[in-house]
């Protein structure tokens, strides 16, 4: 009875601290906390109504996600706009993904293809915005976004890059979304349409340098001043 017990208490407190973390990670995405702010355990677990030790559970996975800082002997923080990260993150992105495009490219079937064709009009035909989810992307929105350059690159073959771009992505998700708003001319629905048509021609030098260049207006969107244009390196 007291192993029941215990078990049972173990997993309520797992379950709470699941919806804790969820609860943070889209408050994050949302908005709800601008760039630099601090993230405060007590106060978020007075919010919450629970206890800090659940919180500070939550607040280590956002930070193993990229979503949140932890500053010595200063607690938690968003991240800032001028965070170096972000560029770090985007220059590896670029260095790694028309990589994998042209890997996939080369190497694609056309059960591919077809997977990437379905993927751009899924991409196409999902709202990016709506009213009950606020100013920032939808999350039906961000998830078709994922799967359409996850299965640009998953031709490739390769799991331990797709493992890489994955963990890439997440880190970058935040950024993705602040980029959107101060650059909200972008015309991203173009890019993400010459990239299809780049791979299904199977016309890797173009598509590595659409993916490139797509890949740049992000972290442009995040910088005062424009990167340089970059070269093609792959």
């Amino acid at each position: 009875m007291t192993q029941t017990t215990h078990t049972s208490a173990s997993t309520g407190k797992q379950m709470l601290s699941e919806q804790v973390y969820t609860r943070l990670r889209e408050a994050i995405m949302r908005g709800d906390h601008a760039p630099g702010d601090a993230l405060k355990p007590q106060d978020l677990a007075k919010e919450q109504g629970v206890s800090l030790a659940v919180v500070r559970e939550a607040l280590v996975r956002v930070v193993g996600e990229g979503l949140a800082d932890r500053l010595p002997n200063r607690g938690f923080a968003v991240p800032a706009y001028s965070d170096r990260r972000w560029q770090e993150i985007a220059e590896a992105r670029r260095k790694i993904e028309p990589v994998m495009l042209r890997m996939s490219i080369e190497r694609g079937d056309v059960d591919w293809e077809a997977r990437v064709r379905a993927s751009h009009h899924r991409l196409t035909r999902t709202p990016a915005y709506v009213p009950e989810e606020g100013e920032h992307y939808s999350s039906a929105w961000a998830e078709a976004h994922r799967v359409f350059h996850r299965t640009l690159l998953d031709g490739c073959g390769n799991l331990v890059l797709l493992e890489t771009f994955d963990r890439m992505w997440t880190a970058s998700e935040l950024a993705r979304r602040w980029s959107a708003h101060r650059n909200p001319h972008r015309d991203g629905a173009l890019e993400h349409r010459r990239l299809e048509e780049a791979a299904l021609a199977r016309d890797a030098d173009t598509a590595a340098d659409v993916l490139t260049r797509h890949l740049t207006q992000t972290a442009t969107g995040l910088t005062d001043c424009p990167l340089h244009e970059p070269t093609n390196e792959t």
